[in-house]
């Protein structure tokens, strides 16, 4: 069974399964010190979680329910927005309550085991799988192993600037993100790096093309349109236009040696559009040095990890 995933991403596995669906399966775990996954089907007035078995009863005392609860350094709030949504656990102690089982679990020491196991041990331009938790104006919260949450911030997002991080992310979403540093003990991440240079995103797109894309901007001198999350092009004003519309757009030149895109503005409509799809140009490894700019470019963008 692979460990330190974002929660939710063992759940389905069929070993999994197997472990939580019987109390030989459940013992087993315990002895083995696995971690298991299972819903939170409810949080009790003393912030105890329940957890939703096939057989038994399930129950992560509020004290356990994350690292720094105890201490008061976590909020409660963390146990309470984990209901109906899938919790990582492992099993502490079998007992029986009204002849059935009843399991005492620990959302804590699953996540003190990611930490020494694998958070404590990333470096900076390590890329890691994560899933956002919940979107703030200044950035997105993500779960980058067992419950453990850090910050993209916003201006980390993407290179194309963008009013808040539901225009890129939502709510459950699986991304991939880069470690940054750390800060006061917690680890920032970084994503825009994983989006592709200006170069790679630009080869996606010919002069002649009329393609989609949303207004992010609009100056005195010209519309700006994200074409990609990595790359906006230029197109000349027009009255009643506002950031957040979709666009249609013509590509009327690219010019590399001065990373713009021209663009003339075909259609613009208001869309409550879903956050489209992110292409990846990378998902794994360790990054040391990126550079956005062309090598023709005077304007240089980078990033050094």
């Amino acid at each position: 069974m692979k460990k330190y995933l974002p929660e939710g991403k063992i759940f389905n596995s069929d070993e999994n399964k197997a472990y939580i669906s019987s109390e030989d399966g459940m013992r087993e775990a315990m002895n083995k010190e696995l971690i298991l996954e299972a819903r939170a089907s409810m949080c009790d007035n003393a912030h105890d979680l329940y957890v939703e078995l096939p057989q038994g009863v399930g129950v992560i005392p509020r004290n356990e329910g994350a690292i720094g609860i105890a201490e008061g350094t976590t909020k409660d709030i963390a146990l309470l927005s984990r209901v109906n949504k899938t919790v990582c656990f492992k099993v502490k102690d079998i007992s029986e309550r009204d002849g059935k089982p009843f399991y005492t679990l620990s959302r804590k020491d699953a996540q003190i085991e990611c930490m020494m196991q694998y958070t404590d041990k990333l470096v900076n331009g390590d890329v890691i799988p994560a899933k956002v938790t919940h979107l703030e104006q200044f950035g997105s919260f993500v779960d980058i192993g067992c419950g453990i949450v850090s910050l993209i911030p916003i201006d980390a997002i993407s290179v194309s600037r963008i009013s808040h991080p539901s225009d890129r992310f939502f709510n459950g979403q699986d991304i991939y993100a880069v470690i940054k540093g750390r800060e006061n003990g917690r680890i920032t991440l970084t994503h825009k790096e994983l989006l592709g240079s200006w170069l790679e995103n630009a080869l996606m797109f010919s002069p002649g093309e009329t393609v989609s894309g949303v207004v992010r901007s609009v100056e005195p001198y010209g519309i700006f349109v994200e074409l990609a999350p990595n790359l906006a092009g230029l197109a000349e004003p027009r009255e009643g236009v506002y950031p957040g519309q979709a666009a249609s757009v013509y590509i009327k030149a690219v010019i590399p040696d001065k990373m713009k895109v021209k663009l003339i503005l075909v259609d613009v409509f208001d869309s409550s559009g879903f956050p489209g799809k992110i292409n990846y140009f990378i998902t794994s490894g360790r990054l040391e040095h990126w550079v956005y700019s062309t090598d023709s470019c005077e304007k240089n963008i980078e990033s050094v990890f």
